[in-house]
């Protein structure tokens, strides 16, 4: 059993009316309208890839409960310049976007999200298209996609690479390259950056938040809001694993956890501090926090939590995360009936 099978059986026992039962509750608090929740897709409908794909059915099932009139579907650079502006976004508040540049975004989920009025961002890797490849966006494609309105642009890079690899030059040079394509084919030059494969480093952060991006976006779960860096925001991902209508719903009506003085502040671990002695201080309007529970992607069972004072958070896990991706997810029960929801990832070389 996986950790989040795990994290999910608890839910439904704890929520006991069944993983819908919280939305008769009434709405967040007011300090919780400063935020949103943007899910994460690559390809649709191509069974041979389910760590990146979701099905179909599960697509239509996504689609149909974002327009059941509970959420507000909103361009995802709008949300990012309302957040920044310091001004409330609608209740349930939520944005869709799609890495890569696969094909099946044309023929698939293109034709769906146009025809249920939904906006999305493809963050696009410009020598992935350039390569002409049968599995990947055409610029034709892509152009016809924007002529249709409701569609945005972001920057994936150039060359797709791991950007905590390679040097801080050769980053800026990838990226001015895929700015360069974009405004070549497209005339635009887009206002929002995702990583690669979700990694960064503290270092490609800094590089990131000095060029003229509004924000760019991790490959882990938790909340967009107003206190978060604007330049390591977390979306929620969906495949055919993880993207059943039961996590949809969760993550589509989670609330921020907001946290101060992360540790530690470099997501780039080394053989000194892996398992990371992670840990954060919650803000003082977050209660309740003896409900917290926190997940790892390397264990099955909840991760030990240390209470400190002053709503200090400390997370101990039993062994180092496997080279890639290594994810902790912290979740907390409110009086509202929701799901505060903190993501953490850490890059493992």
């Amino acid at each position: 059993m996986s950790a989040w099978e795990k994290f999910r059986g608890n839910l439904l026992r704890l929520l006991s009316g069944g993983c819908l039962a919280f939305l008769a509750v009434g709405g967040a608090m007011a300090q919780d309208r400063g935020q949103a929740t943007v899910f994460l897709y690559h390809r649709f409908g191509e069974a041979r890839y389910p760590s990146t794909s979701i099905s179909i059915p599960q697509f239509e099932a996504h689609i149909a409960e974002l327009t059941s009139g509970r959420y507000h579907v909103m361009p995802l650079e709008t949300i990012v310049d309302t957040l920044a502006a310091g001004k409330p976004l609608p209740e349930h508040a939520v944005a869709i976007t799609i890495d890569d540049g696969f094909v099946s975004t044309y023929h698939e989920a293109w034709p769906r999200l146009r025809a249920a009025g939904l906006p999305f961002t493809i963050f696009i890797t410009s020598d992935v298209v350039d390569k002409k490849a049968s599995g990947n966006l055409s610029w034709d494609q892509i152009r016809e996609m924007l002529a249709g309105g409701g569609v945005t642009v972001g920057n994936h890079t150039a060359a797709h690479h791991h950007m905590p690899r390679v040097t801080e030059a050769e980053n800026s040079a990838d990226i001015v390259k895929a700015n360069t394509r974009f405004q070549e084919e497209l005339g635009l030059r887009p206002a929002l950056f995702a990583y690669p494969y979700g990694q960064y480093s503290k270092r490609d952060v800094g590089q990131i938040s000095a060029l003229a991006f509004k924000a760019a976006f991790g490959q882990y779960s938790g909340v967009v809001h107003s206190g978060a860096n604007r330049f390591a925001l977390p979306r929620f991902e969906m495949n055919v694993h993880y993207g059943d209508i039961g996590r949809f719903v969760l993550a589509a009506n989670a609330l921020p956890l907001p946290v101060l003085n992360i540790t530690p502040e470099n997501p780039l671990l080394g053989a000194d501090n892996n398992p990371p002695a992670f840990g954060f201080t919650a803000h003082a309007s977050v209660t309740g926090l003896d409900q917290l529970h926190c997940y790892a992607s390397n264990q099955v069972d909840a991760v030990p939590v240390q209470h400190l004072e002053d709503n200090r958070i400390e997370v101990r896990l039993q062994a180092p995360f496997k080279p890639g991706l290594g994810r902790i997810n912290c979740t907390l029960p409110t009086s509202s009936g929701r799901w505060r929801w903190l993501g953490q990832a850490f890059l493992i070389p």
